[in-house]
């Protein structure tokens, strides 16, 4: 009797209706569940491949591990601890940074501005900074401290607040006294002034290193805030192939209780966890629209069942109970949403797919160069099969309501 039902189904599916309208309004509902289940894809594909840049931007400028001071801001003895570090097996790279505010001051323009202090040949090897230089000077390798000669790499966004797009160009930079006391009557004796110079300019696409970084030597930066052998944080390179998360946990031994360890999504947990939130947020919105959608499917087959209102009549006399009446058109209201649900998922996979592969859809100045950036999309398969759980639900409540109608029009 199922077959019966299902073949019925079918045949008021596909047959021809007796008004044109009805074919257009379940054209119409399976062209809705479509349509909003291709969005659902595709939004879901899209959060995956923005997860995916953030992922790869990670990659160029935040190092394998972090060592942070659990509290205050400063790891006493940065350098001797980076050399212990330096010895963990599955260490490859262990050095020293230290990162504070000041202000920089340029041919009449001034801004806040993060200085971070380095040692440039070892930072070199934790991060990919050089490979984001747009400025056509030598990167790290021009970086030196040997006095009046100090040298920075300026973030793409500090030089244009401050108008400083020559290499060479003099930069100066105030920081408040750290150590001493405030006299009111002399408000410059509380800042430390210095001067560098532009080795180079980077862009990194990541808004916290763009906005305001200033890259230079760690001891320009350690005389300029009163430091000794001071660093606000270890950055780790691990060995090529190395297991990050037991160099982690050897690292985390091997600093002690006083010290955070965090591996790059650690450091950037509060970015991903953006990002994921949104996407789901944003899956929830598309979910409520793919349940007004499923709305044209009960009026579709509320419809049928009241052109097939004789049929229903021809179904009883011959014997057939009124629950397999109604599951007729519970079968039916499947079937439609099936379909619809189907083509959604090839439609949204489809177009994901080709954006995926063959980049039609561009970013204008979206990379480093300023050439254009296809728009990142990345399909997975548990979006997909999450996006099944939704269908099955919206289908399962649709064929109820229609086979609950079916039944009450038998007399």
């Amino acid at each position: 009797m199922k077959s019966t039902s299902l073949l019925i189904a079918l045949r008021y599916l596909f047959g021809k209706k007796s008004h044109s309208a009805v074919n257009a309004i379940a054209y119409v509902s399976v062209a809705g569940v479509a349509v909003a289940t291709a969005a659902v894809v595709c939004v879901l594909s899209v959060f995956n491949g923005f997860q995916s840049v953030l992922a790869g931007r990670l990659d160029q400028m935040s190092p394998d591990l972090m060592v942070t001071p659990r509290q205050g801001k400063t790891i006493p003895d940065g350098d001797s601890l980076a050399v212990e570090l330096g010895k963990v097996k599955g260490v490859a790279v262990a050095t020293p940074t230290l990162t504070d505010n000041a202000l920089g001051f340029y041919a009449g323009r001034e801004t806040p501005v993060t200085l971070k202090g380095i040692i440039p040949q070892e930072y070199a090897r934790v991060t990919n900074l050089d490979s984001l230089r747009i400025g056509g000077g030598e990167g790290l390798g021009a970086l030196v401290a040997d006095g009046e000669q100090t040298s920075g790499c300026v973030s793409i966004g500090a030089a244009y607040k401050l108008g400083l797009f020559e290499l060479g160009a003099p930069l100066m930079v105030f920081a408040p006294k750290r150590l001493g006391r405030f006299n009111p009557a002399n408000p410059a004796a509380a800042f430390v002034m210095d001067s560098l110079y532009v080795a180079d300019i980077f862009q990194s696409l990541q808004e916290a290193y763009d906005e305001n970084t200033i890259f230079t030597d760690i001891s320009f930066v350690r005389d300029l805030l009163l430091y000794d052998s001071e660093a606000t944080a270890i950055e780790i390179k691990t060995a090529p192939g190395a297991d990050i998360g037991a160099v982690l946990d050897a690292v985390a031994r091997k600093a002690g209780s006083k010290y955070i360890v965090k591996d790059r999504l650690m450091q950037q947990e509060i970015n991903f966890r953006m990002v994921k939130i949104e996407k789901w947020m944003t899956f929830l919105l598309l979910f409520f629209i793919l349940v007004i959608a499923s709305f044209n499917i009960i009026s579709t087959l509320s419809i049928l069942v009241l052109e097939k209102q004789d049929n229903l009549q021809t179904l009883a006399a011959i014997g057939m109970s009124r629950p397999r009446i109604a599951s007729v058109f519970r079968w039916e209201s499947l079937l439609v949403s099936a379909i619809g649900g189907a083509a959604g998922l090839l439609l949204g996979s489809a177009l994901c797919l080709l954006q995926q592969h063959f980049g039609f859809i561009t970013i204008a100045n979206g990379s480093v160069d300023g050439s254009d950036l296809p728009y990142p999309v990345e399909l997975q398969a548990s979006d997909i099969l999450i996006t099944l759980v939704p269908l099955a639900a919206i289908a399962c409540v649709c064929a109820a309501i229609a086979g609950s109608f079916a039944k009450s029009r038998i007399k």
